[in-house]
């Protein structure tokens, strides 16, 4: 495990030690959590053209639906349907 020296403003080094803590997590634990995330942000669905494209012909396709405005009615409809 590499180790690394970074410079912040000590009011938000009290706020990630306040939120690490409120984790149950040490600060470096913490601080490698959502690096990871923010990191990992990148690489989500929406990365892959393929994947976006997907996403664009469901979202169309659910355009072109006339469905109820209340998923509960929806859910309630198909249930009821079998």
């Amino acid at each position: 495990m590499a180790k690394i020296l970074v410079s912040i403003d000590g009011r938000l080094l009290g706020r990630i030690d306040r939120a690490a803590k409120a984790s149950g997590l040490t600060r470096s634990a913490y601080l490698s959590r959502i690096a990871a995330r923010d990191v990992g942000a990148e690489r989500g669905p929406g990365a892959d053209q393929r994947a976006r494209r997907a996403m664009a012909r469901l979202d169309r396709l659910f355009q072109q639906q006339s469905l109820p405005e209340d998923a509960t009615v929806a859910i309630r409809a198909e249930r009821d349907s079998r």
